[in-house]
């Protein structure tokens, strides 16, 4: 996975929640723009509900997919 298209997901409007699944089968949900944080080589995906942040290497995310296909 590359910053460009996490960006592209994260700019769109309306902004549409998205999961992210890992190689290693783990999966985080982005439910708002604000909640990632873009660097060079990896990912910071916060949970303001729990104050807990998830630093995600993007070498290792698989694919990017809207919330609502993933749980259905």
């Amino acid at each position: 996975m590359n910053t460009e298209t996490v960006r592209e997901w994260l700019n769109r409007r309306p902004f549409e929640a998205f999961l992210i699944s890992m190689s290693n089968g783990e999966t985080f949900q982005v439910k708002h723009p604000e909640n990632v944080l873009v660097l060079k080589t990896r990912l910071i995906v916060g949970y303001p509900e729990t104050d807990s942040v998830v630093h995600v290497s993007l070498l290792h995310v698989n694919s990017i997919r809207p919330l609502e296909t993933a749980s259905s």
